[in-house]
């Protein structure tokens, strides 16, 4: 039973969040609750599977146990080394700004505005392949390709102004629903022609990102390069 509650805990707490039911926080701790439930259930149910004998229901429980607190297990350990921040951009000198999703982020916890020196600084220890991506297309094929692969990746677009080669979109991610909000620069690389790429990524809450908008950027700028 603790084990069959821990079960629905791991999908409700992030529902709830999903669906606004409760903020993130609760969803959170109703992860965390499951995980010691069904950690609990594991145990007690190897134990009554060694006293009774009766090892398909102890069987039963400890796969399931197990196998909820496999879940989180495998997002920490696939984070793990990543630094506590949430904004990710390919020019940190020159982050390319938000317009069109401003007001998207009203009373989001974290500002729109980019976060600094210190992140900038966590950001090329941490992920020093998320560079800005120069391409010789021109400014208005690399565009219309952005574009593209923005809706291939299911983001909602919220603004693509050609003349300005800017792209703003909108990502939720799958299990908890946060909205992250994505910002992409196109802009000619005179005189010798061709076109750069900048991208940024940032959370609207929390303080670290488990590297979900440096993979987000990568995964971009992927889908723009050649063949």
């Amino acid at each position: 039973m603790l084990s069959l509650i821990g079960a629905a805990l791991l999908l409700v707490g992030p529902l709830g969040t999903r669906v606004g039911l409760w903020s993130f926080v609760i969803g959170f701790l109703m992860l965390g609750v499951s995980v010691l439930l069904a950690l609990v259930g594991a145990s007690l149910a190897l134990v009554g599977g060694i006293k009774t004998g009766q090892w398909l229901p102890a069987g039963t429980a400890i796969v399931v146990g197990l196998a909820i607190v496999s879940v989180p297990s495998a997002v920490i350990l696939s984070a793990r080394g990543n630094p506590a921040i949430h904004d990710i951009t390919t020019d940190m000198d020159n982050p390319p700004a938000f317009v069109a999703v401003l007001p998207l982020r009203a009373g989001a916890a974290n500002p729109p505005e980019y976060a600094g020196a210190e992140t900038a600084a966590q950001q090329r220890r941490a992920y020093p392949d998320v560079q800005p991506l120069v391409l010789r297309s021109s400014a208005g094929e690399t565009f219309d390709r952005a574009l593209a692969a923005v809706r291939d990746l299911g983001w909602e677009v919220v603004a693509s102004d050609r003349a300005a080669g800017r792209i703003e979109a909108v990502d939720t991610t799958f299990w908890f629903g946060f909205k992250d909000d994505v910002v992409i620069r196109i802009a000619e690389t005179p005189p010798a022609g061709g076109t750069r790429v900048d991208v940024r990524s940032k959370s609207r809450v929390g303080v670290g990102d488990l590297g979900t908008n440096a993979g987000r950027v990568r995964e971009l700028l992927r889908r723009l390069q050649p063949a």
